[in-house]
């Protein structure tokens, strides 16, 4: 037996309940994963209300984890017991132990830490897609991104302004601005003092930004168009706030041939061997030090609805992580 926190009905942080749970024995093609950690991410805080990807209740939530593996089922060739893994965006991380397709875990390299490797597995894997797939950020690219200051937001604009982007962000408090100014932006718009579109345009020396990188959703979309340039790209892959309105074409050809994305990670993870190359290349660059993590909130495993009270208040920065 195992302990885990599971759903039985969609609703707030009250539903999350810490239950054991029978994990079984592996099938063919799976393994057992003992946790050291899992990560905690706003999606979990929707599907936990039954906004996205319903699944069959009990429900474990939790898009990505890391820990080592326990036991192996028939047919597995290329991973053993002891080998420390990770993955996402594979729902079933809050628990002690669970089962899951080996092809949906990664290796993780020696000297990573787990508590980071969870925390940050499926922020880094996002942002991998955003700014080397999606858009393949160059330098001289000038980008606005909003919710600068969360966990993928820090990330994202570390690494854009690494590889050589010009970096705006948006933010929802002033100590959240001076985060993001600490982590890879220029100059920081506080959605509550000003307009985000003209004040944005105005730290961008009055021209227009190539790409924006939106996961609020229906607050900010529509009015993120006005940050573009012509031909300019809005990336639209979180929805804290709400589904993003219906577009009307005219309008995208109206304000200059503007494009719009709203690829997801799974999409990109297709196959086993590009989620290996894209968790190889997040991995090289935790590992590297070239930008700085914040894993700002731990959490142990069995106070999870503690970890989404914070992270719906907006008390959290950066990463989170509950501790196996």
């Amino acid at each position: 037996m195992s302990y885990g926190i599971r759903i039985h009905q969609f609703g707030g942080p009250e539903v999350l309940k810490w239950e054991e749970f029978e994990v079984g024995d592996p099938g063919p093609g799976q393994v057992k994963v003992k946790h050291s950690a899992a990560g905690v991410n706003f999606v979990d805080t929707m599907q936990r209300r039954g906004l996205v990807h319903p699944l069959a209740f009990p429900l474990v939530l939790g898009r990505g984890g890391a820990g080592v593996v326990v036991a192996i089922g028939a047919g597995v060739r290329d991973i053993k017991i002891g080998d420390r893994v990770a993955y996402a965006p594979y729902t079933g991380s809050y628990c002690e132990e669970r089962l899951i397709e080996a092809a949906k875990l990664v290796p993780v390299p020696e000297g990573l830490d787990d508590q980071i490797v969870g925390a940050t597995i499926l922020q880094g894997l996002t942002v991998q897609f955003l700014v080397r797939q999606v858009h393949r950020v160059a330098s001289g690219d000038t980008i606005f991104v909003h919710a600068a200051a969360g966990g993928v937001g820090l990330i994202l604009c570390q690494w854009a302004a690494h590889l050589g982007a010009r970096v705006v962000g948006a933010v929802s408090s002033r100590e959240k601005a001076e985060l993001a100014r600490q982590h890879g932006c220029e100059d920081v718009v506080v959605y509550s003092d000003t307009d985000f579109v003209s004040q944005g345009v105005a730290f961008n020396g009055g021209n227009r930004f190539d790409v924006v990188y939106d996961s609020v959703g229906q607050d900010t979309f529509l009015r993120s168009l006005d940050l573009l340039r012509p031909a300019g790209l809005i990336v639209s892959f979180g929805l804290a706030s709400g589904e993003v309105p219906s577009v009307d074409l005219g309008v995208l050809r109206a304000k200059g041939g503007l494009a719009v994305s709203t690829g997801g990670l799974l999409g990109f993870t297709e196959g086993r061997g590009r989620l290996r190359e894209m968790a190889a290349e997040w991995f090289g660059v935790l590992g590297s030090g070239t930008l700085k993590i914040e894993v700002n909130q731990r959490y142990p495993l069995r106070e999870a609805a503690r970890a989404h009270r914070d992270l719906e208040s907006r008390r959290t920065t950066g990463s989170t992580v509950l501790v196996v």
